[in-house]
Formats: C-alpha cells, structure tokens, sequence
C-alpha cells in the first residue's frame, strides 16, 4: 500500500516515521509545508495540489497529523485555524474518496467542553468551547459527510521527544526556576506520540478496515500538577543514571532538576483560552476492537524522557 502521511513535522508524524519502520512493506510520503524535500512540500490546505498528488502518487491510504493546535491563537485567528482544521481535511477527504483511499485523522478532546465527571465515550455530544475545538469539531463533520467509512481518532495532552510540548516545557522551566504553580484542577490522561503511532499503525494494517470515531490516550488520569511532578522525578532519576554512565559521581549527587512545584487553581493562572476541566477520555470501543493494552502514562513518560538523549 501506498500511504501519505500529512504533518510529518509535527510530533506524531515523527512518531509514524519511527514507527513506519517496522511495517516496512508500505511506501510512504511523509509531507509536510515545511519539508526539507521539495518533493515532500504538500499544502493541504489547497485543493488542487492534494488532488494532484494523491492521484499522481496511487495514494492508497492517507493519515492526517496536520493541525493547527495552538489553542490561544486559534482564539485571535479562527479563520486560519478553520482552514487548516477542517477546509485542509475537507481537500484531504475529497482527494481520498476520488481515488477510493481509506483515511486516519487525528482529532483532539477539545471536542467537549471538558464539563464531565466520567470519561467522554466517541457517542457523546459534542460541545466545545474553544475556536481551536470548534475546527476540530468542523473538520471530523467534513470528513465524515465526504468519507463516512473513514477512521477518527481522538486523543489529549500530546507529548514526545519532538518539538515543543508540555514534557519539554516543564524541563526546561525546571531547570530555570526555584519555583513553579502548576493548576491542580484541570485533569487528564497524558498520551506519548509514539503510543499513539502505533495505535494508528495498528488500525492501518488490522485485516479488517473498522471505520468510526475511536477514543485513544495512555492508561491513568492525572493533573498537570501530578504530571510535572513525575516529568521532574522522572528526569531526576535519568539524569543521575546517565551520570553515573559516564563516571560522573558529582553530577550524580546533584538534582538536575531542583524546582519546588506547587499546585494552583485554574483561576490562579490567567489564559486567554478556557482550558477542559475534564479531559478523560473512554478508550474501551478502542481496546475491544483492536485489542491493544496501552500502556500506563507514567510507564510511557520514563520511555520518553530515556529517550530524549
């Protein structure tokens, strides 16, 4: 099979390319607008150029990580967000049903208002409260109108080796202060890309193609209080191993990491943007249908921050 994968850049379509490795019997197209082969530059957003290149190329498959996730810019610039989050996806879809391709697409929590006290199962309403979730939202309803047979895949707090994420943020900080506020309130369920990945990989070569909107994140809740103080524990402890590796017992004995957090309200933290109190999302029509066992958050998290090097 021939698969195009979109946002290749971004952190999950670094994943898939690592994970693209071991299904090495496809061709891919890892594209992205912001590729170093010119041949790999692909504009989703327009139309034309999508077609073109999936009927040039026999796509057989198309898996969408593109998006536009910078959930406070979304707010000033909507329009842009629209049109990468749901027109792009639109262009993505037409081009596959014109050419009979199956397509992943990757969509986010954002899609509820975050207002829950159980875990949103793919049937429940959708209602977001964001500029960034209403594309989102726009983009799952173009697809499925265009592509009904298509896959869905919702997922939340996004992190990897790659790029600029929570996990990086949270190191880097810590190492720069004595002290940081972390909100308490808001809770979730942190998802490695390559967690992720290999969810998708593991749809695009089940025998049997099972079209839907599926639910997918790491196992265990947590909130980013919890979360940044297991990202500093964690990376402690890599630190003081990789320490001793070298023979360096001063480093060893040091903290690389020797910030305070503390937990604060959300009302403590001024944004631009309502962020969901509630970002759980149920993963069982996932594991029954693929019957995958996810891994726990935290298990994942030392997986990653061992892996930064």
């Amino acid at each position: 099979m021939i698969i195009l994968v979109t946002g290749s850049m971004g952190q999950l379509g670094q994943s898939l390319q690592i994970c693209a490795k071991t299904h090495s019997n496809h061709t891919y197209f890892f594209t992205d607008l912001l590729a170093d082969d010119p041949s790999l530059k692909l504009d989703i957003t327009d139309r034309e150029a999508v077609m073109q290149f999936v009927r040039e190329n026999q796509i057989g498959m198309i898996i969408n990580c593109a998006a536009y996730t910078n959930v406070d810019k979304a707010e000033d610039d909507e329009p842009t967000a629209l049109k990468i989050n749901a027109d792009a996806v639109r262009n993505l879809a037409e081009a596959a049903a014109a050419v009979g391709a199956k397509m992943i697409h990757v969509s986010t929590d954002y899609v509820f208002d975050g207002q829950a006290f159980e875990p949103y199962c793919e049937s429940d309403m959708v209602h977001p409260a964001t500029a960034y979730g209403r594309t989102k939202m726009a983009g799952e309803t173009a697809l499925t109108d265009i592509l009904p047979d298509a896959i869905i895949v919702r997922t939340a707090w996004l992190y990897s080796e790659f790029g600029t994420n929570f996990v990086k943020t949270m190191i880097r900080l810590g190492k720069e202060r004595n002290e940081l506020g972390v909100v308490f309130d808001q809770v979730g369920s942190p998802t490695y890309a390559a967690d992720l990945a290999a969810a998708i990989c593991l749809m695009m070569e089940n025998e049997t193609w099972h079209p839907g909107i599926y639910h997918f994140t790491d196992e265990g809740v947590c909130s980013w209080y919890d979360f940044t103080h297991e990202i500093h524990s964690l990376y402690n402890s890599q630190e003081v191993l990789r320490a001793y590796q070298r023979g360096d017992l001063t480093a060893a004995q040091q903290p690389a990491i020797d910030c305070q957090v503390r937990p604060i309200l959300s009302a403590d933290y001024p944004s631009k943007t309502p962020r969901p109190h509630y970002s759980v999302l149920n993963k069982a029509k996932f594991k029954v249908t693929f019957g995958m066992e996810i891994p726990y958050w935290r298990d994942s998290l030392a997986r990653c921050i061992a892996n930064m090097e």
